[in-house]
């Protein structure tokens, strides 16, 4: 289904795709109320008639809309129109971790301790709501531009309750980052969310994954069965406090793990200050060790009497099994039913019990703060008010953004947090000039003057990258306080920057080709240095190190100098002189049969001596570099001159 260009829940235009997951596509689109791009994450078509699928689906937005908190990317929406079932959430700009990893290799360890903390504090947040994610890994967090973390993707998210939750026969999770319960389809808490960023963590440090083969079953039992290997074996720079966080957070045993989000990012903040510290502690659990236990009693003796009874009744029924044997497996079979359906029936009748009910979530907007939080009491809901602003279409006092946003649809469970923002009504105020200024200045300046800024980049060869170019206000215009203005800010160029490489001493074929590797153009000119070898670079016309644009020529200067060559040079004297013949009549005329034969090659003489005027092979070899130019003469006349490419001609001969 294409939905470019549709507008749904008559608010949300659709503006283009910006990424595929394995349940939904993600498009970006414009929030015609609060004129603001958003992301639109709309369940596939082909699992809108699976009820799973869907209820999966909404549990992302339930789970992630009670939670406001930087590192967890905001639900603003969410609803089903014309079949259509989407999540209307906050727009990220940047890059997943997998990607940053991909591209990349192994991180710096500081960075990626920096990364882990936002990822355990988001982690903290949302444990604390009891909510588990089961589904962390790098292709679930985004990075901004500003080297923020963001955990998005609840789509397996699952609200518990203080209950065990199993589910049977499912495993819910991506097979390299989930734990070993989560391989089992045992229970997950917590602490699975723990050994999953452990498992980032690893592979943030490393390049890889702790545990990886041909098959998803293979990958799912080295979990369960398997020791990882030590990161700090893979990669030395590795400081022993991190690496020890990273094997404490990937135990096997959920209880030998960090016991919360908030323990594990302890560690991480002191791993920053002492990296090679020993302050990572075991944890303690149950171990199967000696216990101290209560004294024997009476009622003990009596309770023991009663099992002994119990127990030859229970022979009896082993007898009975003896005697008929065809009867066993059938009887285990019904015995396993019985408890298989009993635990699901007890499971759901807790479920019931315990977990809160759904309502109706208001409609918060245009109402005061005493009304709002009037309405939520009734509806057993919390009430927070995260923020003040200026807006001119609210009057001060009254309520003007809610989150989760109203939606007729839309039920929130119980005791869940609707986060609200208040009007501080309308003021006029005077829009300074930010041109010229840097973009943080320019904020800075627009805040002081109670507006917002709206970043607006632009390619410029002229202005340099983070000032001003334009705004889109007028300086010392009027405007109401609160009012977003828009401010051009140049990038520069909008070329990307390489580093120059060195190609010193590489042949001319690896230094073109390491060139254009990085989108540079290649100038080759050729000089001659005797004592290097012949075909190197000899020098280059931009140093390595340099930041440079892409496009840039560059102008390398290869050696290149003629090798020695020889030819053999053959002269047919009879037909360049045209010879003599013999006569035997008395004449008084002399016969010359003798000439002076002079080869010369490159300024240099190879033969120089009488020769027969008749003799039709005179052979002498010369020797040069490149072309030279061959000279004959007959007693000092010249008679042929040739120019010889000595790197094609072995041979040549004069007649």
């Amino acid at each position: 289904m294409n939905i470019i260009g549709k507008t749904i829940a008559n608010r949300f235009e659709i503006i283009s795709k910006t990424g595929v997951g394995g349940m939904a596509t993600v498009y970006v689109a414009k929030d015609k109320v609060l004129n603001r791009d958003v992301a639109v994450k709309v369940l596939k078509d082909e699992f809108t008639t699976d009820e799973e699928f869907v209820k999966r689906f909404n549990s992302e937005a339930l789970s992630a809309a009670s939670l406001t908190h930087p590192n967890i990317v905001s639900i603003y929406d969410v609803g089903n129109e014309d079949g259509i079932y989407y999540i209307v959430m906050e727009l990220v700009r940047g890059k997943t971790l997998k990607q940053i990893i991909t591209e990349e290799g192994a991180l710096p360890w500081k960075w990626s301790v920096n990364i882990a903390m936002q990822i355990a504090s988001a982690l903290e947040t949302a444990h604390k709501n009891n909510i588990v994610h089961r589904d962390i890994k790098p292709h679930n967090i985004i990075i901004t531009e500003d080297g923020v973390a963001k955990v998005t993707d609840f789509g397996i998210a699952k609200a518990v309750s203080n209950s065990t939750i199993t589910a049977f026969g499912t495993t819910i999770g991506s097979v390299h980052y989930f734990s070993p319960e989560q391989a089992k389809g045992g229970y997950t808490d917590a602490k699975s969310d723990i050994y999953s960023l452990g498992v980032v963590m690893y592979e943030m440090l490393t390049g890889k994954v702790p545990f990886d083969a041909d098959t998803s079953v293979s990958v799912a039992l080295k979990h369960m069965q398997e020791q990882p290997i030590p990161p700090m074996e893979i990669n030395e720079n590795i400081p022993k406090a991190v690496n020890d966080i990273i094997l404490k957070a990937m135990e096997k045993e959920p209880m030998a793990r960090y016991q919360t989000a908030t323990a594990m990012l302890k560690d991480l903040a002191k791993a920053l200050k002492d990296p090679d510290g020993e302050f990572v502690e075991e944890e303690d659990f149950d171990d199967g060790l000696t216990r101290r236990m209560d004294a024997i009693t009476d009622d003990m003796i009596k309770d023991s009497k009663a099992g002994n009874k119990k127990k030859k009744k229970k022979n009896k029924i082993a007898k009975f099994f003896e005697e008929h044997p065809k009867a066993k497996i059938p009887a285990i079979i019904i015995l396993c039913l019985l408890l298989f359906f009993g635990s699901i029936g007890i499971t759901s009748a807790i479920l019931n019990v315990t977990s809160p009910k759904e309502v109706q979530i208001p409609n918060l907007v245009g109402m005061t703060e005493e009304e709002a939080k009037e309405e939520l009491d009734k509806l057993k809901l919390k009430y927070e008010k995260v923020g003040e602003d200026y807006n001119k279409d609210v009057e001060a006092g009254k309520i003007y953004e809610q989150t989760p946003i109203y939606s007729s649809n839309y039920k929130v469970k119980e005791k869940s947090t609707i986060s609200v923002k208040v009007s501080k009504g309308t003021e006029q105020t005077t829009v300074p000039k930010v041109i010229g200024m840097t973009y943080d200045e320019a904020v800075t300046e627009l805040e002081k003057n109670k507006l917002k800024a709206e970043k607006v980049e632009e390619t410029s060869k002229t202005i340099k990258e983070g000032i001003v170019i334009s705004q889109e206000v007028e300086a010392n215009s009027t405007a109401n306080a609160g009012d977003t203005i828009k401010i051009h800010v140049s990038i520069g160029t909008g070329i990307n920057q390489v580093v120059m490489p060195s190609v010193l001493g590489k042949s001319e074929s690896d230094a073109k080709s390491t060139l254009e590797g990085k989108n540079l153009k290649v100038n080759v000119e050729y000089s001659e240095d005797s004592t290097k070898d012949n075909g190197i670079v000899l020098s280059q016309s931009i140093k390595s190190g340099e930041n440079i644009d892409e496009g840039t020529e560059v102008t390398i200067t290869v050696n290149k100098f003629a090798e020695m060559k020889s030819a053999t040079i053959t002269v047919n004297v009879k037909k360049i002189t045209g010879g003599y013949e013999e006569t035997t009549t008395n004449t008084t005329d002399t016969i010359k049969k003798k000439g002076r034969l002079t080869i010369e090659a490159g300024g240099e003489s190879y033969f120089d001596r009488e020769v027969d005027l008749n003799s039709t092979s005179e052979t002498t070899t010369i020797y040069g570099k490149g072309t030279v130019t061959v000279t004959v003469k007959i007693d000092g006349n010249v008679m042929k001159k040739v120019d010889i490419n000595l790197n094609t001609t072995s041979s040549y001969t004069f007649e």
